[in-house]
């Protein structure tokens, strides 16, 4: 054999030798007896054998972060207010904490808001709470015709001294403390709905403070408001809705009126009816008319009928744009410092938000009032005018700048009029 085969013969049985030498561990390991690899019988397809611990035998990483039950937002504002006022100047400083928990579920949904208000004056008084409103909505489908809705609500307010449509004379205005619930029940029959619903409101009214210390109770004010309402609506075309509602209330007061010596408790009847209409979600405007009867216990005090104007407007042309206006008239007790057995308000607002771009928003608004005084010859009348401006510095800081105008003109306090510049930061989740 020629010396050149020779030495190609050896070098490939050693290549053979090393490749059999390396491949030991592995022909060791398995087990060609049970199966070549095919089969359901090998041992790399056996449970428990191979893998230990298969990727998705613990799938803990693939799932998706834990969703809670309340969507959470909250925000904290820091304001600074100057006020120059008929009564003087003031300034104040304005803790405004705020937060909302939401809840929508496939045929529930649940809305809960909070929001206050801690007043620090300049002079160095106390700190208080100017204002305090906890609100709770809620709504329940049992089919796709019939929902369930119910509502609570608490407020807590006080008047700042030298305010608009306070008499001059007070030091501490009286504190303003509501709370009450309702619930309602609406169905759809093909182009009607029916609502109806119930609700009860407790109103109380703390003490009055004057500037000569005297203080004067307003206990006598405090009442409870029950309501029980009815609206029949038929949708006559696509866009344009006709309704009528009716309702019945009730006013009890705690104790007898000193000026009037009998209670003022009363029954309210009221009777409405009007048009709806929706373009898309550009334009909806809602207009009704009607009449109410508050009839109080008391043979002496006769009856109030009341001519009733309500009207809503939202024109939202494009997302830049928001505007909304509205008129509303009001039938209720007269409150603290006001005389008379009822006080009838007509009220009209309007507001008209434009959003510069991501990081600029301005915002104006009006409003005006006029009530009267049933029982007493006292009569208010004011308006209001402002504008303001947001400036966001990133997702959750935002500057505010505002400026307002009020006016207002009584029998009793005559003209007062204020203006205010408000600034400060927000802080958002």
């Amino acid at each position: 054999m020629p010396l050149r085969w020779r030495q190609t013969i050896g070098r490939a049985g050693a290549a053979a030798l090393c490749a059999l030498w390396l491949a030991v561990p592995a022909l060791a390991a398995s087990d060609h007896s049970l199966g070549d690899g095919s089969d359901a019988d090998n041992e790399r397809l056996l449970p428990d054998v191979y893998p230990t611990d298969p990727v998705l035998a613990n799938g803990d990483w693939l799932r998706e972060p834990y969703d809670p039950f309340f969507d959470v937002d909250w925000s904290v504002a820091l304001r600074g207010t100057y006020s120059k006022a008929t009564a003087g100047e003031r300034f104040d400083i304005r803790l405004v904490p705020s937060v909302g928990l939401e809840h929508i579920g496939t045929r529930s949904a649940i809305n809960f808001d909070g929001s206050a208000e801690i007043v620090r004056p300049s002079e160095g008084g106390n700190v208080d709470i100017g204002a305090l409103r906890l609100g709770l909505q809620t709504g329940y489908d049992l089919d796709s015709v019939t929902r369930l809705t119910g509502s609570g609500n608490l407020s807590l307010s006080k008047p700042v001294a030298g305010t608009p449509g306070l008499a001059s004379n007070i030091a501490i205005g009286p504190q303003t403390t509501s709370g009450g619930a309702d619930v309602g029940i609406t169905r759809q029959f093909g182009k009607f709905n029916i609502g109806v619903t119930g609700a009860a409101q407790r109103n109380v009214y703390g003490p009055t403070t004057l500037i000569d210390a005297s203080v004067t109770d307003n206990s006598e004010q405090n009442y409870w408001a029950l309501d029980a309402g009815l609206r029949v609506g038929f949708q006559a075309t696509p866009i344009f809705e006709v309704f009528g509602q009716a309702s019945l209330g009730r006013d009890i007061s705690d104790l007898p009126s000193s000026a009037l010596l009998v209670r003022t408790d009363a029954t309210d009847t009221s009777l409405e009816a009007g048009v709806t209409g929706r373009w898309n979600d550009i334009l909806e405007a809602t207009a009704s008319a009607g009449v109410s009867l508050r009839r109080f216990d008391a043979a002496s005090l006769g009856e109030v009928v009341t001519q009733l104007y309500d009207a809503q407007l939202s024109f939202t042309p494009d997302p830049t744009w928001r505007m909304t206006a509205g008129f509303t008239t009001t039938v209720a007790p007269p409150g603290p410092n006001a005389g008379g057995t009822t006080r009838v308000d007509y009220a009209a607002n309007a507001e008209i938000g434009y959003t510069v771009n991501s990081w600029l928003a301005l915002r104006a608004l009006a409003d005006w009032n006029t009530a009267r005084f049933e029982g007493s010859a006292n009569v208010e009348t004011g308006y209001g005018l402002g504008a303001g401006a947001d400036y966001k510095v990133n997702a959750h800081t935002a500057l505010t700048a505002d400026y307002g105008y009020d006016h207002s003109q009584s029998t009793a306090n005559g003209t007062q009029e204020a203006h205010r510049v408000t600034v400060g930061i927000t802080l958002s989740r």
